[in-house]
């Protein structure tokens, strides 16, 4: 058994043991008929930066963002910060917990003249992602039908998924979650939230919503062979480029280019919650991180299943802190 295969079975069987109940066995339609995850491919070609699919990804995921309790627990040690977006909720142009879509724009040369690029950013959901395969307490899971999703009833906002994250996805939202019971000054501080390729949609048959509601076709779904044939077949035709495909070991959002993307990544602003389009090494690939997978994933299968029966114990007591969220709730 080759590394990639090894990985491959290690984070499926994962992903069996964290996922609970139907939804360890969610999968597309299309992904159970081809035996293989589904991709998407973003044809940057279409965007036009109308932000109909960052709207439809707000709507869509109303019912997950999160509403924290304040005050905020202190934290220990101190060096652990707050992170509150939920007095900036209607914030677009990056990724929060409470806006997983949104929309990076460059402006390059081309033939000598500029070109404004739209790029739709995201979740890249890997083939081999690092923030599953590392997660100490098995929140995070890589998905037959090709998504990797955040279970937000067991995550404790420690971040572990954002520092492997070659692209710093994953944001996180202090006083929500389980840690607030477990050990809320030292346990976490709070839940990380990103893109989970609507869930919800996909299990019921549907597209997810920023690729039913896009009035250009900018993206394309399918198994991921098919899609990273399409890519191929678009970007020869426009003589263009491709990001996706091999980053981090291969991802399941392929993207199709006119320019190079190290010219985008120069043209984007980049910072906290502002990706980059630059290369990125195979996290997964690496040694260090390989032995770490294969040493910690039955401990956090554990993890993750104790920490269910403590979700599920604290959803069965009376709420307490339901006046609290409602107070700040100003969705």
């Amino acid at each position: 058994m080759n590394r990639r295969h090894f990985l491959f079975t290690l984070g499926t069987a994962g992903a069996a043991m964290a996922a609970p109940g139907p939804a360890g066995r969610l999968m597309a339609r299309d992904a159970e008929a081809s035996q293989e995850p589904l991709a998407t491919m973003i044809d940057l070609t279409k965007c036009v930066g109308c932000g109909a699919c960052v709207e439809a990804c707000r709507e869509a995921h109303q019912k997950d963002y999160p509403h924290p309790v304040k005050p905020f627990p202190t934290m220990y040690p101190s060096r652990v910060k707050v992170e509150d977006f939920s007095d900036k909720r209607d914030v677009d142009d990056r990724l929060t917990p409470y806006n997983w879509l949104f929309i990076q724009t460059a402006v390059v040369r081309k033939d000598g003249r500029d070109l404004t690029v739209n790029i739709p950013r995201r979740c890249m959901h890997c083939a081999h992602p690092p923030c599953a395969e590392l997660c100490p307490w098995g929140a995070a899971a890589a998905f037959p039908d090709g998504a990797v999703r955040i279970d937000d009833s067991i995550c404790l906002g420690g971040a572990k998924c954002r520092t492997v994250c070659p692209w710093h996805i994953p944001q996180r939202q202090t006083g929500v979650g389980l840690y607030l019971d477990l050990a809320p000054s030292f346990a976490g501080n709070g839940v990380m939230y990103k893109c989970d390729r609507c869930q919800a949609r996909m299990a019921t048959g549907e597209k997810p919503a920023c690729i039913e509601v896009c009035p250009n076709a900018v993206q394309t779904i399918g198994p991921r062979s098919m899609i990273v044939a399409e890519a191929h077949a678009l970007a020869g035709k426009i003589g263009g480029f491709l990001y996706g495909e091999t980053e981090n070991g291969g991802t399941n959002t392929i993207y199709v280019s006119p320019v190079p993307f190290a010219e985008l990544d120069k043209a984007v602003a980049k910072g906290p919650g502002k990706p980059g389009l630059g290369q990125v090494p195979d996290v997964m690939g690496e040694q260090a991180n390989l032995a770490t997978t294969v040493l910690w994933a039955p401990v956090a299968g554990v993890a993750a299943g104790l920490l269910r029966l403590l979700g599920r114990g604290k959803a069965q007591k009376p709420d307490t802190g339901s006046a609290a969220r409602t107070e700040n709730d100003h969705d």
